[in-house]
């Protein structure tokens, strides 16, 4: 096997510190790839040169990120939650716990046949999961504390990142498997792509299993969060009297 440096790889240790430290993302990013680039003594010239090449290729990023907000926005002033939250209602059998399951399903299925556009937090998870999910344990319960609201809001969130991480690693044309595949064969290592991508199918499955037995055990906690909020209640209000 060929000698190689590992001195490449600095800037994944910067942006890791910068995000950890909460710097700005920008400049995060500029000082990781200064850092890559003094690692493999790239002239100072043809760093800025490729830099200001991927500027130029990703100057539309904004606007392909801001017109599906607008479009989302303009279906929640029409009612879309309020949809959402009515058609849930109607099915006795739901609840959040189970909601999430079939969305995780869901969400790892299609991220696997690499129809990773097809979920997201701000076109499926604020506008339409998040209130589905709020009204089902409405439905059974009869209230939403804010407590309780904002849990199962995060574990929407959460379920819709589970499902994209371990699905699209199942994908044979996704990113990481190609830069996998091009770093194993670079280090002397012949793999297939889709050899790689079939090993993911491991980890997927593991993935749903065990946040598929959360999402199961994901009712009966709120419903101990719910009762202790009513129980909290009296408590508070004779204190404040």
């Amino acid at each position: 096997m060929p000698d190689f440096s590992l001195w490449p790889l600095l800037g994944i240790a910067v942006v890791m510190l910068g995000f950890l430290l909460k710097f700005n993302p920008v400049l995060v990013v500029t000082v990781a790839a200064f850092a890559t680039g003094m690692a493999v003594k790239m002239p100072v010239m043809i760093w800025l040169e490729s830099l200001g090449t991927a500027f130029l290729k990703t100057r539309n990023l904004p606007l392909i990120l801001l017109l599906p907000l607008a479009v989302i926005g303009l279906l929640e002033r029409h009612g879309l939650r309020e949809k959402a939250q009515n058609w849930i209602q109607q099915i006795k059998a739901a609840t959040t716990g189970r909601l999430l399951l079939v969305y995780l399903a869901l969400r790892e299925s299609t991220a696997a046949a690499g129809l990773t556009s097809l979920g997201g937090h701000p076109q499926m998870v604020r506008p339409l999961l998040s209130p589905m999910a709020e009204a089902a344990f409405e439905q059974k319960h009869q209230s939403l504390p804010d407590k309780i609201k904002y849990k199962i809001r995060a574990m929407s969130a959460a379920t819709d990142n589970i499902g994209l991480f371990f699905g699209e690693d199942i994908f044979v044309a996704f990113g990481a498997i190609i830069l996998m595949h091009t770093f194993l064969r670079e280090s002397g290592i012949e793999t297939d792509p889709l050899h790689i991508a079939l090993w993911g199918i491991p980890t997927a499955i593991a993935a749903f299993l065990i946040h598929g037995s959360r999402l199961l055990r994901f009712d009966a906690y709120l419903a101990r969060q719910l009762k202790d909020e009513l129980k909290q209640a009296p408590q508070q209000e004779q204190r404040h009297d």
